[in-house]
C-alpha cells in the first residue's frame, strides 16, 4: 500500500505538533509545507524532508500531496479547505474547522461534492485514556450516565500580557470559538448533538485602549439525556482540563491534559471497610496512571507527551483506524452547539468596542518594531505622550491601539524584506528595534535574529534614520559570581557557544551592530533591560524561575539574591531618553534599584494579592546535570541537529547572581527608576493584573 502524501498549509505553532505527530504515524508522510512566510516554510519542511511553498498554488500545481492539514487562522480556514477539496485531496482543518456552523456547513458540502474527506481537528479525541472513557460508556460501565461536567481550566496570558493581535483576541466570540471545539467535541462523541439552554460569559478584563474580554464562559445544555455544564477559565488558575461523568454505578474522571483516567466505584463491604477499600481503589488506579504515563515518557524520551499522544491518536484514526469521531457530520454539530451558545449570550457580552474615530492621518517620526509586545506597547504610548506620532510593525494590520487611530498606524511588513523595510523607514528619525526570535539551533538564530537585526540596521542606515535604538538582554552576561558587580564595562565572556541560545544570539546581534557603528557609522544604541515586569506583563515570568502552572515554580538557585527588577514604564522611558542623548555607540543596562528577591517577590505577592504560590529552590547542579543527560539523548538517541548544551555558568546566570549597578543610564541618560519599594510593589503587583482577577 502507497503512503499518503500530507501537506501542512501553515508553519506556526501548531504545525510543529502535527508535523511530529505525522512523522510517527504508519502509511504517511509530510512531503510539502506552504505557509506566507517562506523562511518558515523552509525550517518545517527542512526538518521533515518535505518541499516548501510560499502559496498555495504552487503547491497544487506540484502534485506532491494526497492530503492536507490546515494549520492557519481559522477566518481562512473556509476557503482554503474548499481550495483544496476542489483539487481532489483529503483535508483535516485545525479547530475551529471555520468560524460559524454555516462555514463549516459548506466546507462539508464541498467534500460530498467531490468525493473527498473532511475531518476537524478535534485532537483530544484521540488520547488513549479518551478511549478508556468511551468504552466505559458504552459497556454500560457507569451505569445510566447522568451528568457530565466537562472543563477547560488553564490561563491564557494574552488575554492579560498579550500579544492582542491573534486572531483569537480580536471579538470576544472568538475566545469560545477557539477553545469550545475542545469541550464540545467530547460532548458529541459521547452523547450526540446537545440543546444549549444557558450561557454566561465572565471575568471580563479590558485590554488595551478600553475595550473588554472574558475570560471565562459557563454553559448548561442537555445532549442524549445527559444534563452537562461546560466550564471554560482562563485566568490564572491550577490546571484542569477534565471531563467527568457521573452514573449510576460509577464516576469517571478523565483529566485530558494528563492522560488519565480514574473510576470510582461502589463497592458492597461493612461500614468500616468500605470507605477504606474505596479509597485504596482510587489509590490503586491513580498509581497506576502515573506509572504508566512515565514508562511512556522513560520509553520515548519524552517525545510522547499527553498532547502529542492525542496528536498520534487522532492521525492513527484518521489514516488506517475508524473515523467516525472525525466525521465531517461531527465538525458542524459542533460548531451548530458553538453558535446556538454565542446566540445565548448576552448582546453586549460579543460587542467589539468600535475604535476611536480617525481624524487625521499619523505622521510617524518614531517606528517601533516589535510595538505589540509588552515593551513595545508601553514604549508605543510613552512616545504618543511625548507628542509623537509612531508606525509600528507587526505581523498584521493588527494592533493594541485602537483608541490612537490619529497618532499610531499599524503596518506589516516582513523583517526579510530590506526594500519593504527601507520603505517603511522613510521619514523616521527614530527606530527602536525590539524584535527577537527564539531559535533551537544557531543557524536559524543567525538567519532569524541576528540576520533580521542586521538588516534592520542596513535599511534604517539606508532610509537615513538618525537614531536606531536596539534592545539586547542582560542575560548575555555572566552573572554566576555574587561578588562581581556589573556594569556596562564587563565584557560579554569570550565564548558564547555554550550559553543558552537567546544569550548568544543577542550577544552576536550586539557585536555586529557595535561592528556597524565603527566601520560605517551606524547610529546604534543598545538598551538592556531587566527583569521587566508591571502591568501587562505575565505571572509567570521565566526570568525568576521554572514555572509548573499558576501555582508553583521552581525558582533558579537560593532565590535570596536580589533580582534586577525593572518597571515596564521606566525601560519605555530609558529607551525615549536615548532618542536625543549624545550616546551614540554605547550601550546602557536598565536595571531598576535593587529591591526584591525571587523569594521576596513571592511574598509580595502573598500580601498584596493574598496568594500563595508554592515556590521551591532550584539547585542549580542538578539542572546544570539534567541538562547534560537531555543534551547526550537529544544528540547521540533522537541525533537532533545543533543542539546546545549550556555551561554551568550559563545555568548559574539565569539566578542573576551577580548584582548590577545602574549609574550610567541616570547619570548620561538622566533616567530615575521607581525608588519607593511601596510604589514599585503597587505598580509590579497590586495593578499588573497578574491574577486576571
Amino acid at each position: 500500500m502507497s503512503e499518503t502524501r500530507i501537506g501542512l498549509i501553515g508553519a506556526g505553532y501548531i504545525a510543529t505538533w502535527h508535523a511530529d505527530a505525522l512523522a510517527a504515524t504508519p502509511g504517511v508522510r509530510v512531503t510539502a509545507v506552504c505557509d506566507l512566510s517562506t523562511s518558515a516554510a523552509e525550517a518545517l519542511a527542512g526538518a521533515h524532508g518535505a518541499q516548501a511553498f510560499g502559496n498555495l498554488d504552487d503547491m497544487l500545481v506540484a502534485g506532491v500531496v494526497d492530503a492536507v492539514h490546515i494549520l492557519t487562522p481559522p477566518d481562512s480556514h473556509e476557503a482554503l479547505a474548499i481550495r483544496c477539496l476542489e483539487a481532489g485531496l483529503d483535508v483535516l482543518v485545525e479547530k475551529p474547522v471555520s468560524i460559524s456552523a454555516e462555514a463549516t456547513r459548506r466546507i462539508a458540502d464541498a467534500a460530498k461534492a467531490a468525493g473527498k474527506r473532511f475531518a476537524p481537528g478535534h485532537n483530544f479525541l484521540g488520547l488513549p485514556s479518551y478511549d478508556r472513557l468511551k468504552a466505559l460508556v458504552e459497556g454500560g460501565q457507569l451505569g445510566r450516565v447522568s451528568v457530565a461536567e466537562i472543563t477547560w481550566a488553564l490561563p491564557l496570558a494574552p488575554l492579560r500580557s498579550g500579544p492582542y493581535n491573534l486572531w483569537l483576541m480580536r471579538e470576544p466570540r472568538n475566545l469560545l470559538l477557539e477553545l469550545g471545539p475542545h469541550l464540545m467535541a467530547f460532548v458529541v462523541d459521547l452523547f450526540g448533538a446537545p440543546e444549549i439552554l444557558y450561557a454566561e460569559a465572565t471575568n471580563p478584563v479590558a485590554l488595551p485602549g478600553g475595550d473588554t474580554r472574558p475570560q471565562g464562559f459557563r454553559i448548561l445544555a442537555r445532549a442524549g439525556g445527559v444534563n452537562v455544564t461546560l466550564t471554560l477559565s482562563m485566568v490564572e488558575t491550577v490546571d484542569d482540563r477534565s471531563v467527568t461523568l457521573r452514573g449510576s454505578s460509577g464516576r469517571a474522571r478523565l483529566d485530558y491534559a494528563q492522560d488519565t483516567l480514574v473510576v470510582a466505584r461502589e463497592n458492597a463491604s461493612d461500614l468500616i471497610v468500605n470507605p477504606l477499600r474505596h479509597q485504596l481503589d482510587l489509590s490503586r488506579q491513580h498509581l497506576r496512571e502515573g506509572l504508566r504515563n512515565a514508562w511512556v515518557q522513560a520509553r520515548s524520551l519524552n517525545t510522547r507527551n499527553p498532547y502529542g499522544q492525542s496528536f498520534r491518536g487522532m492521525n492513527a484514526a484518521l489514516y488506517g483506524g475508524d473515523t467516525s469521531r472525525f466525521a465531517a457530520d461531527n465538525a458542524v454539530t459542533v460548531m451548530q452547539a458553538l453558535d446556538d451558545a454565542l446566540a445565548r449570550l448576552p448582546h453586549d457580552v460579543l460587542k467589539v468596542k468600535a475604535p476611536a474615530v480617525q481624524t487625521r492621518t499619523p505622521k510617524p517620526t518614531a517606528m517601533v518594531i516589535g510595538g505589540t509586545g509588552f515593551i513595545g506597547r508601553a514604549l508605543t504610548r510613552a512616545l504618543v505622550a511625548q507628542g509623537r506620532d509612531v508606525r509600528v510593525l507587526s505581523r498584521g494590520r493588527h494592533g493594541p491601539f485602537p483608541d490612537l487611530p490619529d497618532q499610531v498606524e499599524t503596518v506589516g511588513v516582513s523583517l526579510h524584506d530590506p526594500e519593504a523595510l527601507k520603505t517603511s523607514m522613510e521619514g523616521i528619525e527614530v527606530v527602536f528595534n525590539l524584535a527577537r526570535a527564539l531559535e533551537d539551533t544557531w543557524d536559524a538564530a543567525l538567519k532569524n535574529d541576528v540576520g533580521v537585526a542586521v538588516g534592520i540596521a542596513e535599511a534604517a542606515q539606508a532610509a537615513g534614520v538618525k537614531r536606531l535604538v536596539y534592545t539586547g538582554t542582560i542575560a548575555s552576561y555572566d552573572m554566576s559570581d555574587p561578588f562581581r558587580k556589573i556594569t556596562e564595562d564587563t565584557p560579554f565572556p569570550a565564548d558564547m557557544t555554550d550559553r543558552n541560545m537567546y544569550a548568544r544570539s543577542k550577544a552576536e546581534c550586539e557585536r555586529r551592530l557595535l561592528e556597524m557603528h565603527r566601520d560605517r557609522g551606524l547610529p546604534v544604541v543598545i538598551a538592556r533591560p531587566g527583569i521587566v515586569v508591571g502591568p501587562g506583563g505575565p505571572l509567570q515570568h521565566w526570568g525568576i524561575g521554572r514555572w509548573h502552572g499558576a501555582g508553583a515554580v521552581r525558582i533558579w538557585g537560593h532565590g535570596r539574591n536580589i533580582l534586577p527588577f525593572v518597571l515596564n514604564d521606566d525601560v519605555a522611558d530609558g529607551l525615549i531618553r536615548m532618542i536625543d542623548a549624545d550616546v551614540e555607540g554605547q550601550s546602557f543596562n536598565l536595571v531598576g534599584e535593587p529591591m526584591l528577591s525571587a523569594q521576596g517577590y513571592f511574598d509580595a505577592i502573598h500580601a498584596a494579592l493574598g496568594a500563595r504560590i508554592r515556590v521551591s529552590t532550584g539547585n542549580l547542579h542538578a539542572f546544570y546535570a539534567a541538562d547534560a543527560l537531555k543534551y547526550m539523548l537529544k544528540k547521540h538517541v533522537l541525533r537532533k541537529p545543533g543542539v546546545v548544551r549550556p555551561s554551568l555558568a550559563d545555568w548559574k546566570s539565569r539566578a542573576h547572581f551577580s548584582p548590577f549597578v545602574n549609574a550610567k543610564p541616570k547619570a548620561q541618560l538622566g533616567w530615575q527608576p521607581e525608588a519607593d519599594k511601596d510604589a514599585f510593589i503597587e505598580k509590579a503587583i497590586r495593578s499588573a493584573n497578574l491574577m486576571g482577577l
